[in-house]
């Protein structure tokens, strides 16, 4: 059983940066689409970034596009999440997800494999 696990959630003031990092055991990263989402109270998961296997395409989600960076590191089975000049609207609980194949979706349903979530709360 794939099993993933965030870290680096925390609370910042307006305009800091934030590296959360997302770990995988009963299963790797590789040959997978690996991806970030996020969850504000009251409102739908949105996608925030992803990466396919091999680091060949990534995206971003337009709310964060230009301040986000998605990374990975098979051979220690991490993902990484920067994001700079962070807002008070990107205050969420965000999840990495490990998707059925290499390839990313913007949409729910390929990604099979989620985290807890760990929370981001930014401050004005």
């Amino acid at each position: 059983q794939v099993h993933l696990t965030e870290s680096g959630g925390r609370s910042v003031q307006a305009g800091e940066s934030l590296l959360l990092s997302c770990t995988s055991s009963g299963g790797t990263f590789n040959d997978y689409a690996v991806g970030w989402f996020r969850q504000a109270p009251g409102k739908d998961r949105e996608f925030v970034a992803a990466l396919s296997s091999a680091s060949r395409s990534s995206a971003a989600g337009d709310s964060v596009r230009g301040r986000v960076t998605i990374s990975r590191d098979d051979a220690q089975n991490r993902v990484y999440l920067g994001l700079v000049n962070l807002k008070p609207e990107d205050t969420a609980v965000y999840y990495c997800a490990r998707s059925r194949d290499s390839t990313w979706s913007v949409t729910i349903s390929p990604w099979i494999y989620w985290g807890q979530g760990t929370q981001v709360t930014v401050s004005s």
